[in-house]
């Protein structure tokens, strides 16, 4: 509570505007979880998140190239098995640029590949009209690279602290929490993230660090569910005459 105003008893038009951005926002955090599951979430070629899932995006399956753990986790169901078995076959054998087109995988490419993995494309994925770039993956799995990790790094602490900055100044207002929660649960996020982003860098370097992933991600995402419920059920189900846990200048 701040100067005698809480989530109970601000107006109509705020409580809207608050629930409306808690609504989109939370929304967008359902999206984005799915969107892992889809990714990092098929890395070993199993639904669902793993440590496994963590260690191969980040540090790589070390035993086989990045195109054949791909087409056998999270690329698995973009090509038919006898397509897939072939560039396989291919990869093993040294992915000469020399049997590229004789051996028909130069077709299977485009067929099943070059519609996302094309300039044209816009979608941010590696271009296979150019023969460097499948060449390039054609060696051992060894995880994002370091551009990619710089990449999607400085996105994340950007855009997911304004998220949470907004979330938490929507929660500043919340009177039905001690203050010594309200401020763990405001600075949680902010302190998972950089665990979470430091340990895609760690896992990079030894596997053995995958689990800061997830405790980073859990971290943010318990912080996120109760600042969000909190919030929702004070603007919308407390009384007004409820007194305020404690007094917050």
């Amino acid at each position: 509570m701040i100067n005698g105003y809480n989530l109970t008893n601000i107006g109509i038009s705020l409580k809207v505007l608050f629930t409306s951005y808690l609504c989109v926002v939370g929304i967008g955090y359902m999206m984005a979880f799915t969107q892992i599951l889809f990714t990092h979430g098929m890395a070993d070629g199993k639904f669902g998140l793993s440590v496994d899932d963590i260690v191969y995006s980040y540090y790589g399956d070390r035993t086989g190239t990045l195109i054949e753990n791909k087409l056998n986790g999270s690329m698995k169901d973009m090509a038919e098995d006898h397509d897939r078995l072939e560039i396989i076959k291919w990869v093993r054998e040294g992915a000469e640029e020399s049997t590229f087109e004789s051996s028909g995988v130069k077709m299977i490419f485009e067929n099943n590949c070059f519609a996302c993995h094309s300039a044209e494309a816009e979608m941010g994925l590696p271009d296979f009209t150019k023969f460097e770039n499948i060449k390039e993956r054609a060696k051992q799995d060894t995880g994002a690279t370091f551009s990619s990790l710089t990449r999607v790094s400085h996105i994340h602490l950007f855009g997911i602290s304004f998220i949470f900055f907004f979330v938490g100044v929507i929660f500043v207002f919340a009177s039905s929490v001690p203050v010594w929660l309200k401020s763990a649960a405001i600075a949680m996020p902010f302190i998972s993230q950089v665990m979470d982003i430091a340990s895609w860098w760690l896992t990079k370097f030894d596997p053995v660090f995958a689990w800061l992933v997830i405790i980073g991600g859990s971290g943010m995402g318990l912080a996120f569910a109760f600042m969000w419920f909190v919030s929702m059920y004070e603007m919308w189900f407390r009384k007004k005459g409820e007194q305020p846990v404690a007094d917050e200048q």
